[in-house]
Parts: C-alpha cells; sequence; structure tokens
C-alpha cells in the first residue's frame, strides 16, 4: 500500500501481453496438462469437423492469463514487502471462438475494482486473436495477503 486509502493496484491499470500459440506450446501443454483430447493433438481427426483442424486447449490460455496476473503484480514497487498476492481464482471464462495453432492472441488485463477492505483486484481479461476477433473472456480475482 502507498498510502492511507489506496491499494496496490487502481482501477484501469492494465497489462497487454501477446503470445503466439505455438505448435510446441500446445504439445507441451498436453504433455504438462495430460490433456491428450485429438482437439489438440489429432490433424486428422479434426480436419472433418467445423474446425477444420486441431485447437489450442483452453487452459492454455488461462495459463497466459495467469502472466498477466504476474505482469500487472510485479509492477507493484516491494511488491512482497508485508503482502503476498495470490490468485483466488478465474471466474466467467468463456471460450467465444477457438483458437489455432500459429494464431497470435492479446491478452487485455485490465483492472475493474478494487475492495481494499478485503485486499482483493477484480480484473477483466479479453483475449483477442491477429484478426482482433474476441476469442476469450473472463476475470481475475487477485487477492493480497498480509
Amino acid at each position: 500500500m502507498t498510502s492511507a486509502g489506496q491499494f496496490y493496484l487502481n482501477p484501469g491499470d492494465e497489462v497487454v501481453l501477446e503470445r503466439e500459440v505455438t505448435e510446441s506450446a500446445v504439445r507441451a501443454f498436453a504433455d504438462v496438462s495430460g490433456d491428450h483430447s485429438p482437439n489438440h493433438v489429432n490433424d486428422g481427426e479434426m480436419e472433418g469437423t467445423p474446425y477444420g483442424g486441431r485447437i489450442a486447449h483452453g487452459a492454455l490460455l488461462v495459463g497466459y492469463m495467469s502472466a498477466c496476473s504476474t505482469e500487472i503484480v510485479e509492477r507493484v514497487p516491494d511488491v512482497r514487502a508485508t503482502e503476498t498476492p495470490v490468485s483466488l481464482g478465474y471466474d466467467r471464462i468463456r471460450f467465444l471462438l477457438p483458437v489455432r495453432i500459429g494464431d497470435r492472441v492479446t491478452l487485455r488485463y485490465t483492472v475493474r475494482e478494487i475492495d481494499a477492505e478485503r485486499r482483493r483486484a477484480r480484473s477483466d481479461i479479453v483475449v483477442t486473436n491477429q484478426n482482433n476477433e474476441t476469442v476469450c473472456v473472463g476475470e481475475h480475482i487477485l487477492k493480497w495477503v498480509r
């Protein structure tokens, strides 16, 4: 906390990150998570579907969201001097369009509200692809533990 009445973050604070959804990222995520669904790893099986090919794991996008929350926390000077920021979770996540291997996604993480009494920040996350189409939305709750 910087001064009386102020919190670490403010409504409107924002992080924007870009990620390329690579073949190696999807394969590595399949291996780490154990999710080897044909949706993500089998070209042949997915070619005849309405998706026309493999799609990235939704949870991979959530992982990218986590990088946004880390980035916004790390911008706070002496962030861990008195409190530890931790994720309480992601709410209202919706996968609106498929994300394909080779897509370039932009994640916009924007602090929406602060509850200083409960030591929380709630942020909106919007993920768009290289065509500026919204592919995923969600919100994140960040807790500051004394």
